[in-house]
């Protein structure tokens, strides 16, 4: 059965698919406090990203905006993360973030497309997490791990949105416009 999103007042809605890797350190998960508490981590991203997206809809192209989005969230470890960067990226070794974006494989749908209960929300596509990296990047940036996990989620989230930075002035803004969400 597809599930139905009906629009909000506010905003679109959010069917959020999340994941938390079982395994990782107690520690990390604390310092991480309710982003990555197994009772409370879904609702609070489902929260941030549904507050992220209502902020963003207005900037979206026509393509991209629906009144239903769904995406996934994990927060894994450095060996998972690892393995998605050498077999997605090419690249070896962990890093911070990851974005899968659904709408580079597959068109947006058609302007009109949403008819009501019945229709699918738009696919986002995936956000990955490294919990270890995002501890280490907050420790040398001096903040704490939770600011450094909405950073990255909200990072990740503009890349799904199509946002791109192939140059100086493009991290610039995008970094920008990552802080005006966590503000």
């Amino acid at each position: 059965m597809t599930p139905s999103f009906p629009q909000t007042a506010t905003g679109p809605e959010l069917d959020l698919a999340f994941g938390l890797e079982a395994d990782l350190a107690p520690i990390l998960r604390h310092q991480a406090g309710d982003l990555a508490a197994p009772l409370a981590a879904e609702a609070r991203w489902q929260a941030h990203l549904q507050h992220w997206l209502d902020q963003l809809t207005a900037e979206l192209p026509a393509s991209l905006r629906a009144p239903a989005y769904s995406l996934g969230l994990e927060i894994c470890g450095d060996a998972a993360i690892a393995e998605l960067n050498q077999a997605w990226r090419h690249k070896p070794g962990a890093t911070d973030v990851l974005a899968f974006a659904a709408q580079e494989d597959a068109p947006p749908l058609p302007a009109g497309a949403w008819d009501g209960d019945d229709a699918e929300a738009l696919e986002l596509g995936d956000i990955v997490i490294s919990l270890e990296t995002a501890a280490r990047q907050a420790e040398d940036q001096g903040h704490g791990l939770e600011r450094e996990l909405l950073f990255l989620a909200s990072h990740g989230l503009l890349h799904l949105l199509g946002w791109d930075h192939p140059d100086q002035a493009s991290l610039e803004r995008m970094l920008e416009r990552q802080e005006r969400l966590l503000a």
